[in-house]
């Protein structure tokens, strides 16, 4: 322990208090990644944000710190990834930003080995804490060509019309793809996939995160994504602010809810996948393409496990038989997501809430 400990404590209580949260550990991992990402003058300043853009004027006023120099703080704080940042013309406003969806992936293009050490043993740990305890952050929706062509699909389920409805869209390498690679333990599928939209693409393309690509660049990654067999996560809300493109071999969600005995459980999803077994020729492309382990074998059949199966669709255009199809679930069993992703938020934060106060503990 030393003496900048208190400030990184602080902070650490701060980002749990955020909606996705920041849990505790009992060996202290969580604190290491403090540490390697934030000075202790940076933690300071970070804790005093929220989750509602704010201009440096007013920070610095409910603060108590100097207008000017409060500026320039925030300004190197969102540089490096570690708050978030909202531009418009010479106007700045400035808000705090999540460890994951956020921080983590704010650092895609300075990850080192011991980052990713650390990070990558205390994700498994809060995606069972959090993450698996209600609304996720990010949902499931299928590849184009394995949408029920005789059913009518809502807008926030077609990645193609989510994509032409973008004004401002930049790519960035996916974290999870990258830092597999550098600890040499790639998969091989196409690095640069992640899509990200509106004021996050603004966020990304000047703090040199990705870069600005137009609709038909975006279509043309969905289309390499359904053949190298990457699933389409957006954000969890109608009015959608990224599209995440993973494999379940690296992405942090996909594998660890890979290792979970009923991953469907967990997912925000509309679709699971069936096998007509008199259609069905027993080939196994089904098998290999799924991220999920969601199909087995049954004699000469494929049969898929339905509390595996995430609704992703990539079974269904490389079946030479003809013989997967997506199903809509019953109702009791999907919902609409939420209109936008503050809604998001703010659903994620009462669940915790009431998690805390179902469980005696503080709010």
């Amino acid at each position: 322990m030393n003496d900048a400990d208190p400030v990184y404590r602080d902070l650490a209580r701060y980002l749990d208090r955020l909606p996705a949260g920041f849990p505790g550990t009992s060996t202290g991992v969580e604190m290491r990644i403090l540490r390697r990402l934030f000075t202790p003058e940076e933690a300071a300043l970070a804790v005093h944000l929220n989750m509602k853009p704010e201009s440096p004027e007013d920070i610095a006023s409910r603060i108590g710190r100097d207008p000017l120099e409060t500026a320039q703080h925030l300004e190197t704080l969102s540089r490096k990834g570690l708050i978030f940042r909202i531009r418009k013309g010479n106007q700045a406003r400035y808000m705090a930003a999540q460890f994951v969806v956020g921080i983590w992936e704010y650092h895609v293009n300075d990850l080192d080995p011991e980052l990713i050490r650390d990070t990558n043993e205390y994700l498994p740990y809060f995606f069972k804490k959090n993450y698996l305890s209600g609304t996720p952050q990010l949902r499931t929706i299928p590849i184009s060509r394995a949408l029920p062509a005789e059913e009518a699909v809502m807008p926030y389920e077609q990645a193609m019309q989510i994509v032409m409805e973008q004004d401002k869209i930049v790519v960035a390498p996916c974290i999870c793809r990258k830092e597999q690679l550098i600890t040499g333990r790639g998969c091989g599928r196409p690095l640069e996939t992640c899509l990200v939209f509106g004021i996050g693409a603004q966020y990304y393309e000047e703090n040199g995160l990705g870069r600005a690509i137009s609709r038909e660049d975006a279509v043309a990654i969905l289309d390499e994504a359904e053949k190298t067999g990457l699933v389409l996560q957006p954000s969890n809300s109608q009015k959608v602010v990224n599209i995440c493109v993973c494999c379940g071999c690296c992405c942090q969600i996909l594998k660890n809810l890979k290792s979970l005995p009923h991953p469907s459980r967990y997912v925000a999803s509309g679709y699971f996948a069936m096998v007509d077994a008199e259609l069905c020729s027993g080939c196994g492309v089904c098998s290999e393409r799924c991220q999920m382990d969601a199909v087995e074998m049954s004699g000469e059949s494929a049969r898929i496990l339905r509390d595996r199966c995430i609704g992703c669709g990539l079974c269904v255009p490389t079946c030479p038989a003809k013989a997967v199809r997506l199903q809509l679930k019953p109702d009791d069993e999907r919902s609409a997501p939420p209109s936008h992703m503050m809604e998001t938020y703010r659903k994620i934060a009462m669940e915790r809430i009431e998690r805390l106060r179902a469980g005696g503990g503080r709010t």
